[in-house]
Formats: C-alpha cells, structure tokens, sequence
C-alpha cells in the first residue's frame, strides 16, 4: 500500500456537457497533439495554482506589486525560467495567463515548433518511444515543462535511427519547414 495522498492532480469541469466548453477543449487537444482531455484538464489546474498563488501574495502585499514580487522573487524567477513570463512581466501578468501559455512549454509543442516532427502527434511519439533528449539526457514524458535555456539542447538521441538525416520520418519532417 502506498503512501501519500491519493487524489487527482487536476479538477474535471462542473458540467458533463457544455457544448462550447467541449468544442473549445477538443479544438486545443487536436493543435496541441493531447492524449486525452485529462492533459488539458492537468494543465488548467496547473494554470490556477499558479494565479492562486499570485493572488495571495498580491493579498498579503496588499496589492503593491514590487512587494509581492520581493515576497515571490522564486515563483516569478521559476515561471521566467520555464518561458511562462518574460523578463519584464511582473507578478500581475500571471493573472492574465491562458492555458495555452502553459501549453506553449510543453516538451511536445516545443520539439514540433523547432521541427523535428511534422505533427504534434508525431512528436509525442518521437518523445514517449525516446527519440528525443534535452541536454543529452533521454525524456519520456511529452508534458515535461522546457526551459527556456535548454531550447537549444534539444535533439535527436544519437543512438536513435531518427538521428540519421536521411531517415524517412526526418525528411519528412524536415520537407514541411
């Protein structure tokens, strides 16, 4: 038996069927390559911890800015990092962030947007059979947040066979850009 808490890391929607709530979440599942409805759901949760937490310290600053960015200098410095916030956005700006922001820097976005794969399918597929590595090491997870530092050290695992130029799925990829 494990240990820990067991419960979801996300909150499914109020209402079973809202029909614009479900054109909208399948129109971002299908351009953004997600498994299942579940992914997006993760990341919405994800986006409203992150404003919860940029409300309260803007509550406990009593809405001075400088100083709740002092109080959250490692949450800002974290979203910077992980390219949710630019170097000149304050903490306020995390109260105007979208799901898509989120989904932005997702490891699977980011190697289909630097065109190692034609599709965003096919990058979740580069990544989860381990093609794919960042900063030399292998990764597996398609959801894994990239930092904006390590853009550049994405590639194909050299002992893979899409590491080959002429690999068939490569120029195919390639051909696209």
């Amino acid at each position: 038996m494990s240990t820990g808490k067991n419960t979801k890391g996300y909150e499914t929607p109020n209402h079973p069927y809202q029909g614009e709530r479900i054109a909208e979440e399948s129109d971002l599942l299908s351009r953004y390559g997600l498994k299942n409805k579940e992914e997006f759901w993760r990341a919405q949760s994800e986006l409203r911890n992150m404003r919860r937490e940029a409300r309260r310290l803007l509550g406990e600053a009593q809405g001075d800015v400088d100083a709740a960015q002092d109080a959250g200098a490692e949450f800002v410095a974290r979203l910077r990092r992980i390219g949710i916030l630019g170097d000149n956005d304050d903490i306020s700006t995390v109260l105007s962030l979208d799901v898509t922001d989120l989904l932005e820097r997702r490891l699977q976005t980011v190697v289909y947007r630097q065109g190692f794969a034609s599709s965003t399918q096919q990058a979740r597929q580069f990544i989860v059979h381990g093609h794919i590595t960042v900063n030399g090491a292998r990764v597996t997870r398609p959801s894994v947040k990239v930092d904006v530092d390590d853009e550049g050290a994405i590639a194909f695992d050299e002992n893979s066979p899409l590491a080959d130029d002429l690999h068939p799925e490569r120029a195919e990829s390639q051909e696209s850009n």
